[in-house]
């Protein structure tokens, strides 16, 4: 599922994955920049969520699907993580015959960074709720997107 190996050019999909909500970012195909692309809401049944997923990649052509991996701050795997790393071995047996790959990637703080990023920009309350979770998803994404350019 995760690899050190550098992804084949394309689109990458970052997931941010949320009790209630999904925050979806895909990058562009150059692999240079992260735009926020929605917010999936859970159904309650996980299946049609991973579908649905699996849908997105497929319609946004990504070559890679980033799921945020919530590690403690002491870089220890609490139950968020390993809930994270279920899902993650999940879509890649979902996306695997697609050609899509699917790495799990340190989410520590996107939330928190996106909740600063929206308040600084002038999102407040309510407002901040609908897009947060996308917000996050794209500051994931383009965490890791930096990641693979440091040599």
């Amino acid at each position: 599922m995760t690899t050190d190996r550098p992804a084949r050019p394309g689109r990458a999909l970052g997931v941010d994955l949320g009790a209630r909500r999904i925050g979806i970012a895909v990058s562009d195909s150059a692999g240079t920049l992260a735009t926020p692309r929605g917010t999936l809401q859970r159904s309650g049944d996980a299946e049609r969520d991973r579908r649905a997923l699996v849908d997105l990649a497929v319609e946004e052509e990504a070559v890679v699907v980033v799921v945020g991996h919530p590690l403690s701050l002491d870089g220890s795997r609490g139950t968020a993580a390993r809930a994270a790393e279920v899902e993650a071995e999940a879509l890649a047996g979902l996306l695997a015959d697609r050609g899509v790959a699917v790495e799990l990637f340190d989410e520590r703080l996107t939330t928190v960074s996106a909740h600063q990023a929206l308040t600084a920009g002038g999102t407040r309350g309510r407002d901040q709720r609908a897009v947060v979770d996308q917000t996050a998803a794209a500051i994931l994404l383009t965490a890791w997107l930096d990641a693979r350019r440091v040599p």
